[in-house]
């Protein structure tokens, strides 16, 4: 039995079923608060200093503050909760509740973690959704999404375009931008490292048999009859008629110039008696 065989029968009854639709209303709710003047979104953001001097509620709400509005506005909100509600339930119902609630909170954990090593830099719950959309293209890379319900576009390229953007930013951004990648990226290999390395295996066996069946076509149909003194072929001299000596131990072919003038092979009792 796995570790997450064990640890789900002993803590499956906690998982939270539907995990993705409670924190997407518990997100809608803040920011409609927030328009109404209700709430300030600056307190949802974890500043670990800030939480050490008291604030502690900042770890919890974290997980609670909306996407970022950017140049599309709350069409880009309304859009990010929708694809954050459907690759949620997608995974939830491919693990089951306790495995999806335990990825959330180890993505969770994981970026707590790392924001206590920069405590002064303010940190949101971003690269938490963004490893619910590489897990969720990793298991359906041909899973078709309408950008914006207007351009189709599989979401194994958009999750290229992710893993691209990871890298510029791990390798140009600051350190605390570096610390919530990792996180996210640690995240994803903790329950994916297995899969990935069982892919590359099936990719380099399938590998090696298309290469050994291109150098077999390359080296074209093999001959059936090979003279055993000048080596020709029916292929290299179709016109030829081989024979085979029946005086020679085994089946020895021969062309016409040789089935009569060569040595005949012995068995193997006969030769060892020489």
């Amino acid at each position: 039995m796995s570790l997450l065989d064990r640890l789900e029968r002993i803590f499956g009854r906690f998982a939270v079923p539907n995990l993705s639709l409670y924190l997407v209303i518990g997100q809608v709710f803040v920011l409609l608060s927030a328009l109404l003047g209700l709430l300030d979104l600056n307190a949802f953001v974890l500043v670990p200093e800030l939480a050490r001097q008291g604030e502690w509620w900042r770890l919890v709400t974290m997980i609670f503050l909306p996407p970022p509005p950017g140049m599309f506005g709350y069409v880009f909100v309304a859009f990010a909760w929708y694809m954050f509600f459907l690759m949620g339930g997608a995974l939830e119902g491919y693990w089951g509740e306790f495995r999806y609630n335990l990825f959330v909170l180890t993505g969770y954990a994981l970026t707590v973690a790392m924001a206590f090593i920069t405590p002064y830099a303010p940190t949101t719950n971003l690269f938490i959704a963004g490893s619910v959309f590489l897990a969720f293209a990793w298991l359906n890379p041909d899973f078709e999404i309408a950008i914006f319900f207007i351009l189709p576009v599989k979401i194994k390229w958009l999750a290229l375009v992710t893993w691209i953007a990871n890298a510029y930013y791990f390798s140009t951004g600051s350190w605390p931008l570096r610390l919530q990648i990792l996180a996210s990226v640690g995240n994803f290999l903790l329950f994916f490292s297995h899969d990935i390395v069982q892919t590359m295996r099936y990719r380099k066996r399938a590998m090696a048999a298309s290469a050994t069946r291109f150098a077999a076509a390359s080296a074209g149909p093999e001959a059936r009859h090979r003279c055993r003194v000048c080596g020709k072929t029916d292929l290299t001299n179709p016109e030829m008629d081989f024979r085979y000596c029946s005086k020679c131990a085994g089946d020895e072919c021969y062309c016409p110039e040789h089935i009569f003038a060569h040595e005949h092979v012995p068995a193997k009792s006969e030769a060892a008696k020489k």
